[in-house]
């Protein structure tokens, strides 16, 4: 098959350099935004009388007529075209002759390729904020369901403080929500249209180029002509997004492999989201989670790859570029994967409250509480914390919890201790006594589910 580009060369390439140079096996995916984009290019072309307005009516005609058969599955394409561009205009011209080349006038693939790109991640960064979305809903139900639901919260790993499983998941629904506003910036940054840069310098033709940002609906125009064709940080801010993205869903997933292990017993995950081991009979292992935190070093893998990629491209555009496409592809397609599946998983694990319960009561995580009663009985600060720090080793001695010791224990350390102090260390009362912005008790974390629900609706 001839080359489009064909005429300076003597000789054909050799077959290895076509199927190293060619793109279409994976940018084929681009067909929509290549077609989309060709349309609103060949509709200006004809407004603009650059060609005659009844020819650029039969490219359009025929461009919608070739979206509509590949989307039937009935054209395949060739790797001698290189790319899904080349390929499209090649099958545009071989239904309507010479006027199917009338269509790249005013035009380079590079300005091309950029457009459908941009195009592209726009539609990905607006799925993607849908599917997290859907987490984020998934999350806000189950935290309504665990408002009075007591467990240990950590720090370094060890019993802290008495917190709600709410509280603790909506945690999560924050990352989430930055995750959403990024994929709002993604879709700022992309949201540039630079058809009408030409390979690097414009052209010379009266081209409309608002006309077809309009049409594509871009909020503005590149204005220089070197950086529309050269530019993907709009590919890198998604691959940025998606990383973030998925660091938050590996952090989740650690603690749910925790969670489900003997150790803990938190949460027991639903026989559809588990696997067995193919050895020991007795295993219920969570592959789900432990997938969805190994791929994040390969979405981690997309970024850092592309990055290198472009850091030492000079102006204007080079085919290192062509390396875009598919890590951007293969972010968006595990971020996705993981999004579907890891919220099911969510949505359907049983929740085991008293051992999550006992946990908190045996770690001592009412300890502050204790120091706090101390301070509103008059105590220093300092000193309480040396006195509640006293009675933790008295009890860690004899095996018992700051709830578990008589008020003689406590007063043998400190005589100003009465009975209210087990008021004081009761868990639910250390949570609801907590009663600030940002804060575990039931009232609080309510009230924060209601507004991430109405957040959620506007967004």
């Amino acid at each position: 098959m001839k080359k489009m580009w064909g005429g300076r060369f003597s000789k054909k390439t050799d077959l290895l350099t076509d199927d190293f140079n060619s793109s279409i096996s994976f940018d084929q995916r681009l067909y929509k935004q290549d077609i989309t984009g060709s349309i609103a290019h060949a509709r200006m072309l004809g407004k603009q009388n650059i060609i005659d307005p009844g020819e650029a009516e039969l490219i359009i005609r025929t461009l919608e007529e070739i979206l509509a058969d590949i989307e039937a599955g009935k054209v395949e394409f060739a790797v001698e075209m290189e790319d899904i561009h080349m390929n499209v205009e090649a099958i545009l011209t071989e239904r309507i002759g010479d006027v199917g080349k009338k269509l790249h006038t005013g035009r380079s693939r590079n300005d091309q390729v950029a457009t459908d790109m941009r195009l592209y991640v726009k539609e990905i960064a607006t799925g993607s904020k849908l599917l997290i979305g859907e987490l984020v809903a998934t999350l806000l139900d189950l935290s309504q369901q665990h408002t009075e639901t007591i467990m240990p919260g950590y720090t370094h790993l060890q019993r802290a403080q008495p917190i709600t499983f709410a509280h603790h998941l909506m945690a999560y629904v924050e990352m989430f929500k930055r995750d959403m506003i990024r994929m709002d910036q993604v879709k700022a940054m992309a949201n540039t249209l630079p058809l009408g840069s030409g390979a690097l310098a414009t052209t010379t033709y009266p081209l409309d180029r608002i006309a077809v940002a309009d049409e594509l609906n871009f909020a503005a125009v590149s204005l220089n002509s070197l950086d529309g064709v050269s530019d993907r940080d709009f590919c890198i801010d998604f691959l940025e997004a998606a990383a973030v993205l998925m660091m938050h869903l590996s952090r989740f997933s650690e603690e749910i492999i925790l969670w489900c292990s003997s150790e803990f017993n938190f949460v027991t995950l639903d026989d559809a989201f588990s696997t067995g081991s193919s050895i020991m009979p007795q295993k219920k292992n969570p592959d789900i989670a432990e997938l969805v935190r190994g791929k994040t070093g390969r979405v981690y893998g997309d970024l850092m790859g592309f990055l290198t990629t472009m850091k030492g491209i000079p102006l204007a555009y080079n085919k290192d570029m062509q390396e875009d496409k598919e890590p951007v592809f293969d972010a968006y397609d595990t971020i996705n994967i993981c999004l579907i599946t890891f919220a099911k998983m969510v949505k359907t694990m049983t929740v085991n409250k008293p051992v999550m319960k006992k946990a908190a009561a045996g770690g001592f995580s009412n300890a502050t509480d204790a120091a706090d009663w101390l301070v509103k009985h008059g105590v220093a600060f300092r000193d309480a914390h040396e006195i509640i720090g006293k009675l933790v080793f008295f009890g860690l001695e004899h095996g018992k919890s700051l709830d578990e010791l008589t008020l003689e224990e406590y007063k043998s350390v400190s005589p100003v201790f009465d009975e209210t102090i087990f008021e004081a260390i009761d868990l639910t009362v250390c949570v609801n006594q907590r009663n600030i912005i940002g804060g575990p008790a039931k009232e609080r974390v309510e009230k924060a589910i209601a507004f991430n629900r109405e957040w959620l609706k506007q967004n």
